[in-house]
């Protein structure tokens, strides 16, 4: 019954995976590598920059679908985001994280790994796991905002915490809705994870320059 939709699904995934590939993955600065200097500009700033820093993207929406696997699963992406408000603390304590880019590319890869898998890790697991990754895009997130005053800064952080959340939750009802439609087993999100995978190994190779 579901033959067409779902090799239109497929042709659509594999359009969009072509798009993401061919785009900037780089392109983390919503507004041109300035600094905000005010409350709108700051949370303008932490709206934007999970979008269009696409490693970033993937990995909300890995883990948001990621959630659907797990009864009480939309632990994961919260302890995804509170980990990243860390990291971005940590950024802006002066700490230096090696290779966070890098990191932060590596954990879509592993998320999508993750997703793929037949049996995935318990929650317990995945939820220390989406936490360590937190800390890596965190800190990714706290280039942008160094230097700016307090009150951008509250703003920034408001709105990259809420526009997250609000992305693993759409994921996590797509996901939701896709198992329903499909074979009702979280299986059908296997091959959303092999996409996630592909899209991981680019930008991993994109941060060694390769």
């Amino acid at each position: 019954m579901f033959k067409g939709s779902l090799s239109a699904l497929k042709l659509a995934v594999i359009g969009l995976c072509v798009l993401l590939l061919a785009s900037p993955a780089s392109a983390h600065h919503a507004m041109g590598g300035e600094v905000p200097t005010n409350f709108g500009q700051g949370f303008l700033a932490g709206l934007a920059h999970p979008v269009i820093g696409l490693d970033h993207l993937a990995f909300v929406v890995a883990a948001g679908l990621l959630a659907v696997t797990k009864r009480r699963g939309l632990w994961i992406p919260i302890a995804f985001v509170v980990a990243a408000l860390v990291g971005t603390a940590v950024h802006l304590q002066g700490v230096t994280v090696p290779a966070a880019e890098f990191l932060v590319a590596a954990s879509v890869l592993g998320f999508g790994i993750l997703l793929a898998l037949p049996q995935s890790p318990n929650l317990m697991v995945l939820i220390g796991l989406g936490a360590i990754a937190g800390i890596f895009h965190g800190y990714a997130y706290g280039e942008s905002i160094v230097g700016a005053p307090v009150q951008p800064l509250v703003a920034y952080l408001l709105g990259f915490t809420a526009i997250q959340l609000a992305i693993a939750v759409l994921a996590a009802k797509v996901g939701q809705l896709a198992v329903r439609l499909v074979d009702q087993t979280p299986s059908s999100l296997r091959y959303a994870g092999f996409t996630i995978c592909g899209l991981g190994a680019a930008f991993m190779v994109s941060r060694l320059g390769l």
